[in-house]
């Protein structure tokens, strides 16, 4: 347990009232945990405990690192010129209700975490610690910032865990949004690891709101159209590229992330090997490249680098195929939901 507050103690005399009492945060917009942990204005706050107090009393944002998880499951943090604690309760909104479980807390030890400062206080041995809320922040981003939020924007996030069906991510302070497997990329992938690595720092577009305001991402409408990513490539050139399945009319080898090409089929070749493949031709009309595999072979595969293709903070739109293409390939993003051709 914390030591109770008392205005006896000449430290608490010299702080004031909580910054608590209906102030607004000023530190907008919000942005996933670990964005403001090297700023300048962040540092500051943390060379003197006056510097925390001015922080405390203008209610700003600020990010510092988790050192410990105790038996109570409150939070340790680094603030420089002090200790900080996040007791259980503030340590992530629904902790209260148990929708979300204390491994949401306990999983931030050694990662920056979001918070402000809700007031002052001693330990057990006197010593002067601040205590904090990352739930007063996640309640902020919530109300000013992903309540805004339309589909379409595009928006940073930073990669938490992967999953078989999709990628969880941060949006801001720590509130997490989904990004589905199948909205990953155009090339079709065995698992979200063929593309991302945990703590990640990557653009999103957000895909659906729901009625309890619950996010859903997209990521294939950023990395380019067949068009713009076939340019990359000419008939007669010898490229690399991954094997993605195996079928018996032929070998389907991702060349980019969101172009692959069907290459005649070769016994011994498997799903996941890297291979040496021979561009035959480029048929726009039919959105096709033709391949032939010259060498397949086992090889370790991080995920690639994200180029990205875009033009501004939002798109209503995103076509995949090229306008002489017969069939249209497309994202349409419109509240409340968005819809999406095949791929």
């Amino acid at each position: 347990m914390l030591p109770q507050r008392t205005g006896r103690d000449p430290f608490f005399a010299s702080v004031g009232s909580p910054a608590g009492s209906g102030k607004d945060l000023t530190m907008k917009p919000y942005h996933p945990e670990g964005f403001l942990l090297q700023t300048e204005e962040n540092a500051a706050a943390f060379t003197s405990l006056a510097a925390l107090k001015e922080a405390y009393y203008s209610g700003k944002v600020l990010e510092a690192r988790a050192i410990m998880c105790d038996k109570a499951h409150d939070l340790h943090v680094d603030l420089g010129a002090l200790r900080g604690i996040i007791p259980r309760a503030e340590g992530a909104l629904g902790l209260d209700d148990g929708s979300v479980r204390d491994i949401a807390v306990i999983s931030r030890v050694g990662k920056p975490v979001a918070f402000c400062i809700t007031g002052f206080s001693v330990d057990e041995d006197g010593r002067p610690l601040a205590l904090l809320s990352r739930k007063t922040v996640q309640q902020a981003c919530l109300r000013e910032y992903i309540a805004r939020l339309q589909p379409g924007d595009i928006i940073d996030a930073v990669v938490t865990h992967l999953e078989p069906f999709g990628v969880f991510c941060d949006i801001g302070a720590g509130i997490s949004a989904l990004m589905p497997i199948d909205t990953i990329s155009v090339s079709r992938i065995p698992h979200p690891a063929a593309r991302f690595l945990p703590g990640q720092r990557i653009k999103a577009v957000v895909k659906s709101l729901d009625e309890t305001g619950r996010i859903t991402l997209s990521y294939k409408e950023l990395l380019g159209t067949w068009e713009e990513n076939a340019a990359f490539f000419k008939p007669g050139e010898t490229v690399p590229g991954i094997v993605r399945s195996v079928e018996r009319y032929g070998i389907f080898v991702e060349l980019r992330p969101n172009l692959a090409g069907l290459a005649e089929y070769v016994p011994g070749v498997t799903a996941g090997q890297q291979a040496s493949v021979y561009i035959k031709n480029l048929i726009p009309e039919r959105m096709k490249i033709k391949l032939i595999i010259v060498d397949s072979f086992d090889a370790p595969c991080p995920p690639p680098k994200a180029q990205y293709f875009l033009s501004g903070d939002h798109i209503d739109r995103w076509v995949y195929s090229p306008a002489c293409c017969e069939k249209t390939v497309e994202s349409v993003f419109a509240a409340p939901a968005v819809t999406a051709g095949a791929v």
